[in-house]
């Protein structure tokens, strides 16, 4: 038998999810200050191309939470 569709706790667990990403998005960020040199333009590119996408799906994710309220 299928588990019943709570969503009680959706809004918390969307917080907990946004929180991460920020996180990645800054750990990301000190990664590149502190490695700069080590990186070529193409590496830079794809770590700031992945934090923009972050940053979208932190966008979606703030919309839902606001959709479960």
């Amino acid at each position: 038998m299928a588990n019943p569709d709570n969503r009680a706790d959706n809004a918390k667990r969307i917080s907990e999810i946004i929180s991460n990403t920020e996180q990645k998005i800054h750990d990301t960020e000190d990664y590149m200050a502190a490695h700069d040199h080590q990186l070529d333009e193409h590496d830079k590119e794809d770590i700031m191309n992945k934090n923009k996408r972050r940053e979208t799906s932190i966008e979606s994710l703030r919309n839902e939470i606001k959709d479960e309220s």
